[in-house]
């Protein structure tokens, strides 16, 4: 029950909360909804507790002001939010809901209420898919369910504290591969920045305090640079009568350590930390665009621009509506710093994103349509919820496609611009113009220059597909495409073309199988699939129905024996519990109880790295960095398979890890590089590939190590070999045609099952 001072601390809450109204509550009518919404959702949440122990209500109070006053949108989405629990955590329905506050907000409250139970969408296999699909589908009634949803899930990661830790990473990913870039995606910048910043400090504890307490060291000195930088600019900007604020920031702790982990540098090595933000009050009749030209003009007879790295996006806004220019500037003491500039209209957008578009549309008709991509992307997210696909994780792995944040434009023969992630391929620029125009591409004019449906497209190409009427697609295309519509286009024909093979091929056979008198068994297809390279018997009729094998050796397969193949296994001893067993080519490990364990192709963890366990379908335990995408993929969907992981280290283990190199090239440096490792450090060499051109050499070594600390001394020490100018952790094998993870067994230095 509540005591007097949690009635008081209610009341306090929701008093803040009305405040906070004041601004946007502009009848009796709109006040009577908020507080009859609060009283409705306080007697229904009374006497719940939240993990940290405070009234629950305090929560929805929490996301009704973060709705309010960080957002900007209106009192039915305050109502929605106050009572975006009450369905989910209470005996009251969505019809309860609509007879006593309209069907508007019973809808929005319907969108973010939870399943019940994982599966109620079918070929359900996670519960955590199929809540975010279920929400998305009220995309096409009200954005605001969504943007509703963020600020549940922004105060959620503010209270994550109280959480367990395996809860704590489950959230955490799929804040960061979900929450933070939908955010992005509507133009809610602050909160976008919150939600990775908090996901990083609950991942990544240590690495967040690490720059934290970096970013608190330089706090006096970064500020009096900022005053330095500032100072001159100030002064010119008042002298060319332009009315202005100023400030400086430096950037999120989340990008600071993505540009660590990416570039392989330490914080004092990333160059653009600072970015200063400079808002202008627009004058009449000049458009603001050409204004923001000008204080860069100002801006540049000060400071010397870096010319590759000035973005445009006033007169080309992003697709979620973000405009600005952007530019970096070599500062005082040869420091370099990003200047972005942006009118109040550009600035209060790129505060409260959606919400602010609407704001201006209604103030001004005028004013050019900015939202037309956001609704775009709305409709593309509705075709994607209308396709065949039933199954949520891929419908959200394709809805993740569509959440970009960075972007490239590019543009057709007749001069129309086509916004597309950063990474997207001629392909993609196809599918993105039509789907059919994409199904028949054969290749394309790249300004003017032949290129294959691969290459990869810049800003400011200008493309022309070139098309056949007897091309199609294929299966290799899904590992070059990047967008949601370029794969559920391929996707699409695939599958209809997989079926008719299907079809084709079970009817080959069973008239095979029937000229034979053989009766299709069990028996039959042992010996029929591994000979034709099939896993399935599905398989094996779509490549039969396809013309990639045929029934010729059909009558000697079906002769012979069936042999059995034989697996080399070694053993290990992890704790004084766990006996572990692991195939030596494929890395894999089994318990005595046994849960097999096997090490992730994808990022190749070693001993050292911070790890994450998950169990498959077929209940193998796959070890992950914890910083692996794959890994945050998987949290994000799959939250109820995280297996707490740890290493054990009784015995040595040697695992493969792979390092890139480059220097300059001298005669003698390859045996310098073999001499080190293999002589001064006793470490075994699996792979050695080295290229040469224009006296620069590059290429990779694979290595058996103990751990992450066995690593870190081989890189160091090649690092010092006169000519090495960087060496570097890579991923996985793949990087120059290598294939598989392997573990050499040489002793067990292991992963165990916490």
């Amino acid at each position: 029950m509540f005591t007097q001072a949690d009635d008081k601390l209610i009341q306090d809450h929701f008093d803040d909360l009305l405040k906070c109204c004041e601004a946007i509550c502009k009848t009796p009518e709109d006040w009577k909804l908020v507080t009859d919404s609060f009283n409705f959702a306080n007697e229904a949440h009374r006497g719940v507790r939240r993990k940290s122990g405070v009234p629950y209500i305090l929560h929805p109070i929490a996301v009704a002001k973060i709705v309010v006053v960080e957002i900007g949108l209106g009192v039915k989405s305050v109502a929605a939010a106050l009572l975006h629990d009450v369905v989910e955590d209470t005996d009251y329905t969505v019809e309860d809901l609509e007879t006593r506050f309209g069907k508007k907000v019973a809808t929005m409250v319907d969108g973010l209420t939870k399943m019940k139970k994982a599966g109620e969408l079918a070929g359900q296999s996670s519960s955590q898919a199929a809540n975010f699909k279920k929400m998305l589908l009220t995309l096409s009634d009200d954005v605001r369910v969504i943007i509703i949803k963020l600020a549940d899930r922004l105060h959620n990661m503010r209270t994550l504290g109280a959480m367990p830790v395996d809860k704590q990473m489950k959230i955490s990913s799929e804040t960061i591969y979900l929450f933070a870039p939908l955010a992005h995606r509507l133009g809610l910048y602050n909160i976008k920045t919150e939600l990775e910043n908090l996901s990083l400090k609950y991942s990544f504890p240590n690495d967040y305090k690490q720059i934290v307490d970096k970013l608190s060291q330089t706090e006096a000195s970064r500020k009096m640079f900022i005053e330095k930088f500032n100072a001159p600019i100030i002064e010119k900007l008042k002298e060319s009568g332009i009315e202005f604020t100023i400030k400086g920031r430096v950037k999120s702790i989340y990008s600071i350590w993505k540009k660590m982990q990416r570039k392989m540098v330490t914080i004092d090595e990333i160059y653009d930390l600072f970015a200063i933000r400079i808002v202008f009050k627009p004058i009449a009749f000049v458009p603001e665009k050409t204004q923001c030209w000008n204080i860069y003009s100002l801006i540049t007879d000060i400071y010397k621009p870096k010319p590759d790295r000035i973005r445009d996006w006033v007169n080309i806004p992003k697709a979620n509506g973000y405009e600005a220019l952007h530019c970096t500037v070599m500062g005082p003491d040869g420091v370099w710093a990003e200047v972005q500039i942006r009118s109040e209209r550009m600035d209060e957008i790129a505060e409260k994103g959606f919400a602010a578009h609407w704001k201006y549309k209604e103030r001004d008709k005028n004013i050019e349509n900015r939202e037309g991509e956001l609704d775009k992307w709305i409709k593309e997210v509705q075709n994607a919820l209308n396709s065949p696909t039933e199954d949520a994780v891929e419908f959200l792995d394709e809805f993740k496609l569509n959440l970009y944040t960075s972007e490239v434009v590019v543009f057709t023969p007749k001069g129309e611009s086509v916004t597309l992630p950063k990474g997207a391929v001629v392909l993609d620029f196809a599918y993105e113009i039509h789907s059919n125009l994409g199904n028949k591409a054969i290749g394309a004019k790249v300004n003017h220059k032949i290129e294959s449906l691969y290459t990869p497209v810049n800003n400011g190409d200008q493309v022309e597909i070139i098309t056949s009427a007897t091309a199609h697609p294929v299966l290799e295309s899904l590992d070059h495409v990047v967008t949601a519509r370029a794969k559920q286009k391929i996707k699409s024909f695939l599958k209809k073309e997989r079926e008719n093979n299907l079809s084709n091929g079970m009817r080959i056979f069973d008239e095979e199988m029937k000229k034979r008198g053989v009766t299709p068994s069990a028996r039959v297809f042992h010996k029929l699939l591994p000979a034709y390279n099939s896993s399935s018997k599905d398989e094996f009729y779509v490549k039969l129905g396809a013309g990639i094998i045929s029934l010729d050796n059909v009558d000697k397969i079906l002769r012979e024996n069936a042999a059995t193949k034989l697996i080399k296994y070694w053993s290990l001893q992890v704790s004084n519990t766990l006996k572990l067993f692991g195939n030596s080519t494929k890395g894999q490990q089994e318990t005595a109880s046994g849960d097999k364990i096997k090490i992730a192709p994808c990022c190749m963890p070693i001993p050292g790295d911070e790890v994450i366990g998950f169990r498959d379908n077929d209940g193998e335990v796959i070890v992950h960095k914890k910083s692996c995408d794959e890994a945050i993929k998987l949290a994000a969907r799959h939250g109820d398979r995280i297996v707490p992981i740890k290493w054990s280290s009784e015995k040595i283990l040697s695992y493969l890890s792979v390092i890139e190199v480059r220097g300059i090239d001298r005669m003698g440096i390859l045996r310098d590089i073999s001499s080190v490792i293999t002589g001064e450090m006793d470490i075994n060499i699996r792979k050695l590939y080295i290229e040469s051109h224009d006296g620069i050499f590059e290429g990779s070594i694979t290595v058996y190590v103990k751990d992450k600390k066995d690593l870190g001394n081989v890189m160091n020490k090649v690092l010092a070999i006169k000519g090495i100018e960087s060496v570097k952790r890579l991923e996985t094998e793949d990087h120059h045609g290598a294939s598989g993870v392997t573990a050499s067994a040489s002793g067990s230095q292991n992963v165990t099952i916490a």
